[in-house]
């Protein structure tokens, strides 16, 4: 498939496919951070399905690779788009390439094994202490002086001039 691009092509489509694949590092690690903060602080959208099915199937998808010893196949295809763009490629994964430049750490292979494997048990564990809800809702602090919530209650009772906090000029 790389034949047919111009070396121009290949290394537009490389840059894009990293960028890609720092978006998907971003989610990773961004949403374990949201869900480890925001499951004990009642953030409802951490416990959404949808975010908590993508998160988890991620992780676990990128343990398998390391177990297996395989390249995620992000990498696979930047570095060959790379190639065919007659630009410098690196030989590891793309996280320990990116880790190891950006931290100067070198470590082996079953490091980051053992890292994506603990990354993806913690998700696991998450998804055990605080799991997905269908239609999750974070909760409305109440209008002063009402039962109702949420928006709604203070425009209609600042509307009506019975909520003190939203008093209408006469």
């Amino acid at each position: 498939m790389t034949g047919a691009l111009s070396p121009a092509a290949a290394g537009g489509l490389a840059d894009a496919i990293l960028a890609l694949h720092v978006g998907v590092v971003a989610f990773v690690v961004l949403g374990m951070l949201a869900i480890l903060a925001g499951g004990p602080l009642g953030w409802a959208w951490v416990r959404r399905p949808v975010f908590r099915i993508a998160h988890l199937a991620l992780m676990l998808l990128i343990a398998a690779q390391a177990w297996l010893g395989a390249l995620c196949p992000l990498t696979v295809w930047e570095q060959a788009l790379r190639t065919r763009a007659g630009q410098a490629t690196y030989s590891e994964s793309f996280i320990q390439h990116w880790l190891s430049r950006l931290i100067f750490f070198d470590a082996p292979w079953w490091f980051f094994v053992a890292g994506y494997s603990a990354f993806a048990a913690l998700a696991a564990l998450c998804w055990l202490r605080w799991p997905p809800r269908r239609g999750a809702r974070s909760p409305r602090p109440p209008c002063p002086g009402s039962k109702k919530t949420g928006f709604f209650c203070v425009f209609l009772l600042a509307a009506t001039h019975s909520c003190p906090t939203f008093p209408l000029p006469t």
